[in-house]
């Protein structure tokens, strides 16, 4: 997924929803020293179980920030990718976060969403937990986004690409 999005060394990435951290080290260790991760999520238990994560892979270079549903906590103009993963059809406030995260993205900033697909109905995964490609284009349309591209390399679950609308 990584390597599809074109994560690089230096980078700035923003891991929004981070959950206990599993893709926060990943992006830790391919941005590098020279990179900076924003570890984000409304629970502060799973930063607890992140923070144990950063300290056992002695990882410097995360910041992880409790969020609330009105603040994103994400410095501005500062972020070259956000990620979001299985995290947009939870959002409590979506038209709330995406503004947050628009104001937050570097002038060559994009956002990726990585979510279950609604279309097929094989995929054991409840209906409340997928989203639709015409759904997010729609949504995300609607606030602002430009949809980049559509992935579907991975096996249950697509990564979709938008950027902000000039």
């Amino acid at each position: 997924m990584l390597d599809v999005l074109g994560v690089h060394e230096g980078e700035t990435v923003a891991d929004v929803g981070c959950g206990s951290g599993y893709f926060t080290v990943h992006l830790a260790k391919r941005v590098g020293p020279r990179g900076r991760v924003f570890a984000t999520d409304l629970q502060q238990e799973m930063l607890d179980l992140l923070a144990k994560k950063l300290v056992a892979q002695k990882l410097a270079n995360v910041t992880p920030e409790r969020t609330t549903v009105d603040d994103a906590k994400l410095p501005e103009g500062a972020v070259d990718l956000a990620l979001l993963v299985d995290v947009y059809h939870e959002l409590p406030e979506p038209d709330v976060t995406l503004a947050q995260i628009k104001r937050s993205l570097s002038a060559e900033g994009r956002l990726a969403l990585v979510e279950d697909g609604a279309e097929d109905p094989e995929l054991a995964i409840k209906p409340e937990h997928k989203t639709t490609l015409a759904q997010l284009q729609r949504e995300l349309s609607a606030n602002g986004w430009t949809l980049v591209v559509s992935d579907e390399s991975l096996p249950e679950q697509r990564i979709v690409v938008f950027r902000p609308s000039r």
